[in-house]
């Protein structure tokens, strides 16, 4: 079974840095596009940032771009979302998502990805 949890989450003041951290298990990790997602009360979730299915893509938000950086560790089945400049704005509740059949096209649809982790606040102070 797959499960993702993500950690790292809190609250910072705005200009600080988090790091967030997907921890997965029950494979296809290396084989399936991944990506972090953002909601907040009210609003449909957000795709911020994530990679293709063979990981040899990275994509961003327009809104989180040169403050943002994905990375991933294969060996440990574990993405990160290093998160700088961080600003009010960026105030969710993020979601790691896992997607076995996502195609490039659907890559920042929600709908396309078939696990999700629990997710982890974050709050950004002014």
């Amino acid at each position: 079974q797959v499960q993702l949890v993500e950690s790292g989450g809190g609250l910072v003041q705005a200009g600080g840095s988090l790091r967030l951290s997907c921890a997965t298990s029950g494979g296809f990790f290396r084989s399936s596009a991944m990506a972090w997602f953002r909601q907040t009360p009210g609003m449909e979730r957000e795709y911020v940032s994530g990679f293709s299915r063979t990981g040899g893509y990275t994509y961003y938000a327009d809104s989180v771009k040169g403050r943002f950086t994905i990375s991933r560790d294969n060996a440990k089945n574990t993405m990160y979302l290093q998160m700088n400049s961080l600003k009010p704005e960026d105030t969710a509740v993020y979601y790691c998502a896992l997607g076995t059949g996502v195609i490039t096209s659907q890559l920042r649809v929600a709908d396309a990805y078939g696990y999700w982790g629990q997710g982890t606040q974050v709050t950004v102070s002014s």
